[in-house]
């Protein structure tokens, strides 16, 4: 393994949305880090950090001596030295730990929103944990907390979702219940037999065995018998029904794609499936894609974008309904980040890229 100070760099990126660009944060080979950000790079330390994580608006990471660090729009701050014992980042949120101290960095405002939690769960834009003080589950979102479950026995919620803003869950009463968009919903007042999220949407199989999807507000019963596989991305479920039809949930309807029993997985906005020829198609926004006449394995799949090195060896990438071949180097490490590919050529050569661009 090539020394971690010397030549390792550690690239993150996330893809543009509506008001930001591209990140990336790397260690150089003088140890430094440095921030790609909106096509200027910024040195924010002089020492390479003990651990460090990227999400779509900011850069938290611990510093060499174990401060904890967060860039964020173009500056750094440090928020504490040496306190924090666990931290995520997500496309909007910082969520870090100091000893059992729940804390938010959400849009450059700092928030403590529990002094004592024992248990916590982080999405997108939301979080749900257990307030020790207070004995009940509570949800983060869009900075005010929410009362989730306020009776809480000797045992701790089991069966429970958090997606990217989305909650879902069995409570103690054996109701299922879905937090969204600020207001808890009661949406069945029994069990679920199953259930996954993705943002916007749950799928789930009720009391009845009846095939459900909660999306966007609404509900709708899609099969009057539950599916024999089923998964959830965002805005999107895709399933294969009870008598072998293959289908997607995408748009407030159903599109059935054929009678088949396919390997397939989905995540964020992408579903890919091997079809009965052994092709790789790609559903996106209710378009399919051709990839390849066969299913690769290594497929990463993130946000809008799917990414794998074919046989002939050429990184290819679909991104947002486009196929790019990459590179067909022999590449030594590469990784898909929110859209954005990142790459590494040899010892020393990292390259990036974004919607057609190398950087």
């Amino acid at each position: 393994m090539r020394p971690f100070f010397l030549c390792l760099v550690i690239f993150a990126l996330y893809a543009l949305n509506t008001s930001a660009q591209p990140l990336a944060a790397y260690v150089d080979i003088q140890n430094q880090v440095m921030v790609w950000d909106r096509g200027y790079i910024h040195k924010i330390d002089f020492m390479p950090p003990t651990s460090m994580k990227v999400g779509r608006t900011a850069v938290p990471y611990l510093d060499n001596s174990r401060s904890f660090k967060i860039y964020y729009n173009g500056s750094v701050s440090e928020l504490n030295m040496g306190f924090t014992n666990a931290y995520f980042v997500t496309d909007n949120l910082v969520v870090y730990l100091n000893q059992k101290s729940l804390n938010v960095f959400d849009r450059g405002v700092n928030k403590n929103i529990a002094g004592v939690c024992d248990q916590y769960f982080v999405g997108d834009s939301l979080v749900l944990f257990l307030d020790s003080y207070k004995s009940e589950y509570r949800a983060y979102y869009n900075g005010q907390t929410y009362t989730i479950e306020s009776y809480i026995p000797d045992s701790t919620l089991s069966h429970m979702k958090v997606a990217a803003n989305v909650i879902a869950f069995d409570n103690f009463a054996n109701q299922f219940k879905i937090f969204y968009q600020g207001k808890l919903i009661s949406q069945e007042d029994y069990p679920v037999y199953g259930f996954g999220a993705g943002r916007n949407t749950v799928a789930y199989v009720d009391v009845d065995h009846k095939f459900k999807i909660f999306h966007s507000g609404q509900t709708y019963v899609l099969e009057d018998y539950a599916p024999s596989s089923y998964k959830v991305g965002d805005n999107m479920v895709a399933y294969v029904s009870g008598d072998g039809y293959f289908k997607v949930f995408y748009g407030d309807s159903v599109r059935t794609i054929g009678f088949m029993s396919p390997t397939y997985q989905v995540g964020d906005n992408i579903m890919a499936y091997k079809d009965p020829g052994g092709m790789l198609k790609v559903f996106y926004k209710g378009a399919l894609t051709e990839m390849e006449n066969y299913y690769p394995t290594g497929i990463t799949i993130q946000y809008n974008s799917l990414a794998y090195v074919n046989t002939n060896g050429t990184l290819r990438l679909f991104t947002e309904g486009e196929a790019y071949d990459v590179t067909n180097a022999d590449l030594t490490h590469w990784s898909l980040n929110y859209d954005v590919i990142t790459y590494q050529i040899g010892e020393g050569i990292f390259k990036v890229f974004y919607k057609g661009t190398e950087y």
